[in-house]
């Protein structure tokens, strides 16, 4: 179970707490009151009070004791004589609390219980006890519950505190969401709700934290989307008008019909390499790639991609050199897997001095690429894996390694990029392995 339970099932624990502290508080009131009522605060049994306590002052103890002994009732009214001690003068038992509470009533000079000193010296606590009141020796004074209705209003007044404060607590987190995905619904893509929280710790929070989430990637998204339209028209703008430049000279000159064709020819074969890298790269940022999982040994498809370029490096006057395992078993699409090495080590054999080498090794599941080329800039290395980026303006589209990225987090791996100790830059691919 939930923060967000504990939360609430606390809340109403602590409102009938609430309302058992208030029942209590009310039922001490309504004691005291009543405690009052049965020590006869006024009528017949005050009366009764004063007479004893004259009765005692006048005529002495043995005066009083023979008045007590007649055993005088008014409307049931007992009347009572206890020492210091808390002995009764006929030996009866007195409720202790009712002692307590006539000693009270006494110091504060009220009707209700008088101290009075008998001519011989002795002093006498005179009180009156109402009817129904027992009269055993240490038992507590009978006391009549508090009504229906006192405990109903508490009740009441506790859980509508309660539900009120629980109710304000859930409704401020919520309407901070409404008003997060209305942003968003609007195109606000920027809004975050989690500040608004305002350190909460339940699962409302968490729905924070996850809209964040969310709002956060689609912002990313989005902005990757415009930018690789941007980026897609920018790439299509250039060969389009060199067709219909090698149109125009066409209908110009006749005459240079078979240059132009090929010239034609060439900028088809750019485009139709664009689109499909584009189609690719978004299959692969849609998670639609082709291709069923499958067992693939890693080691041989990194022995192929070496020897399909060392073939292209030796033209160019560089060398490729790999240092392989014999056998590395991943799961995942043998052709994604292809495309993403060759990307990063056709790269890698692009940018590397001429006469120098491409260095590929290949330990367990991490595989590792480095060039001895230039290097990147420190501030460059972030942005090497987005689309129709160029370090440095080079050559080709720009999406092969953005591919190659694609690629590797479809297989659950980790693609990075960091510029190697003495020049060149080193790319390590690492997948999990079966």
């Amino acid at each position: 179970m939930g923060r967000l339970f504990w939360k609430i099932f606390f809340a109403f624990w602590l409102m009938l707490i609430a309302a058992a502290v208030a029942t209590g508080v009310a039922f001490s009131v309504l004691r005291g009151a009543q405690a009052e009522r049965e020590l006869a605060l006024g009528g017949p049994a005050s009366f009764a009070t004063q007479a004893a306590a004259a009765t005692l002052r006048h005529g002495g103890v043995e005066a009083l004791r023979a008045w007590l002994r007649e055993g005088p009732r008014l409307r049931g009214t007992v009347v009572f004589a206890v020492d210091a001690r808390g002995v009764d003068m006929l030996g009866r038992d007195v409720p202790e609390d009712a002692v307590a509470r006539a000693r009270e009533l006494a110091a504060d000079g009220r009707r209700a219980a008088r101290l009075v000193e008998a001519p011989g010296g002795e002093r006498y606590l005179i009180f009156a006890q109402g009817p129904g009141e027992p009269r055993g020796r240490g038992r507590r004074a009978a006391l009549r519950p508090p009504p229906a209705w006192l405990l109903i209003v508490i009740g009441a007044a506790a859980s509508l505190a309660a539900s009120a404060l629980l109710a304000w607590y859930l409704a401020r987190p919520i309407r901070s969401l409404r008003w997060a995905f209305r942003a968003a619904a609007e195109g606000r893509l920027d809004t975050r709700v989690r500040p608004l929280m305002k350190g909460r710790r339940d699962e409302i929070a968490d729905l924070g934290g996850d809209f964040d989430l969310m709002a956060q990637q689609l912002q990313k998204l989005v902005g990757a989307q415009r930018r690789l339209l941007h980026d897609v028209s920018h790439e299509l703008r250039s060969p389009l008008a060199r067709l219909q430049a090698a149109i125009g000279l066409i209908r110009q000159d006749p005459g240079r019909l078979e240059a132009s064709l090929e010239r034609i020819e060439r900028e088809v074969a750019r485009l139709d390499a664009l689109v499909g890298e584009v189609l690719t790269l978004a299959r692969l940022e849609g998670g639609t790639a082709s291709g069923a999982m499958e067992a693939v040994d890693l080691a041989d498809i990194v022995a192929n991609v070496a020897a399909d370029a060392r073939f292209e490096a030796e033209a160019a006057g560089r060398k490729v050199e790999l240092e392989s395992v014999d056998e590395v078993r991943v799961r995942g699409r043998a052709e994604l897997l292809h495309r993403a090495v060759e990307n990063v080590v056709r790269n890698a054999v692009r940018h590397t001095a001429p006469g120098t080498a491409v260095e590929i090794k290949l330990s367990g599941e991490l595989l590792s690429v480095r060039d001895h080329g230039p290097g990147v800039e420190p501030g460059q290395l972030p942005h090497l894996f987005e689309p129709f980026y160029r370090a440095g303006g080079g050559a080709g589209f720009g999406l092969g390694l953005a591919i190659a990225q694609g690629a590797v987090l479809a297989h659950g791996g980790v693609i990075r990029a960091q510029n190697a100790e003495g020049g060149g830059l080193r790319v390590e691919i690492q997948l999990p392995s079966l």
